[in-house]
């Protein structure tokens, strides 16, 4: 399972205080993954991609993101530390892979982009093999052409650009953004079925057009727990003292909203657990909202509190440890735990 990091701001970051600065930073989870311990492929070491956009929108070029991915390590390569130190942008995408469906190549390596769409995904399609075709099917000529790897999460990007009302529109609503993510789920949750899949998919999706970013924590199971996901928000992030970050509130704005698949930082205070099947959006004007997921896997809020998810199918695909689970039973917030690593880990525990 990979990890990933999404950035939104009223103004642009320097990328290096999100992929390399941080003493918990994206590249550093390729490495050091705390929320995820897989036996078979411990590390995220599959290759990684970060795109961004510019603060103005040019003319010419419109609001096309500029991605860069390597098959490489995250933490061994030299031009993604460069470039880290050089670029500032107010809305960043950026993925540490570990493969569960396609090659190593650079056309598998996420994020994804389609015009001015740039899609990433953490998490597994459950027996994509035995509807993959069915799939492919249902996307346009138009989409499927763009299609250049086999990754079940590049397809579900495709089926996502299909149910849009219009793929060349130069700009979305986040309306539509949030109605057509939760149209893509509920299509492969249907295909799935048709195909006889019980098994669950766990899918954290995340789209952005450049001005809203719509992400999901999602499992096609009402029992058991999605992929981790985290958010923060506030005024200003920033370093306070060598590799250890806070975000700060100095009002009700939300300057700032950062969501990862595990923290950046060591605060407890500073990063909230989005819940299980839940949709959060940013809107262009930097609105954060939560939205349920209403579905047959739904679970309502008042049985929610007499039934808690199993953690056990996230364990069995790596995204758990089974020392974690036991050491934040009745604990709401997994990023308080340090954990044994089997890959190489810098000693920094998250404390309270």
């Amino acid at each position: 399972m990979c990890r990933f990091l999404i950035y939104k701001g009223t103004e642009p970051i320097q990328l290096c205080h999100l992929l390399t600065r941080p003493a918990h930073s994206i590249i550093n989870q390729a490495f050091d993954s705390r929320l995820r311990l897989d036996t078979r492929r411990p590390i995220n070491g599959d290759g990684f991609g970060v795109g961004w956009y510019d603060k103005e929108v040019d003319e010419e070029m419109g609001r096309q993101p500029c991605i860069f991915t390597s098959v490489t390590p995250a933490w061994n390569n030299i031009n993604l530390i460069r470039l880290a130190e050089k670029i500032k942008s107010p809305l960043v995408f950026a993925h540490v892979r570990a493969t569960t469906a396609g090659t190593l190549s650079l056309d598998n390596c996420h994020p994804f982009q389609f015009k001015q769409l740039m899609w990433m995904h953490n998490g597994e399609l459950a027996g994509f093999i035995k509807y993959k075709r069915r799939l492919q099917s249902s996307v346009p000529d138009e989409i499927y052409e763009k299609v250049l790897g086999n990754t079940d999460s590049e397809w579900a990007f495709a089926l996502f650009l299909s149910l849009l009302s219009d793929i060349n529109a130069t700009s979305f609503t986040y309306k539509e953004l949030q109605k057509t993510m939760l149209a893509t789920i509920a299509k492969l949750n249907e295909i799935a079925r048709e195909a006889g899949v019980t098994e669950p998919s766990l899918m954290n999706f995340a789209v952005t057009d450049g001005a809203t970013v719509v992400a999901t924590r999602y499992i096609s199971s009402k029992t058991e727990e999605a992929a981790s996901l985290y958010f923060s928000s506030g005024t200003t992030f920033s370093e306070t003292s060598r590799g250890h970050y806070k975000m700060s509130k100095r009002d009700k704005r939300e300057d700032i909203v950062v969501i990862a698949s595990e923290p950046l930082t060591f605060e407890k205070a500073d990063w909230l657990e989005l819940k299980t099947n839940t949709l959060i959006v940013i809107t262009p004007k930097m609105n954060l909202l939560q939205i349920p997921i209403v579905d047959e896997f739904h679970v309502p809020p008042a049985d929610a509190v007499l039934h808690r998810r199993a953690t056990s199918f996230v364990q069995e695909k790596g995204l758990l440890s089974p020392r974690l689970v036991a050491m934040t039973a009745g604990i709401g917030d997994l990023s308080l735990a340090p954990i044994e690593m089997t890959a190489p880990a810098q000693n920094v525990p998250f404390v309270a």
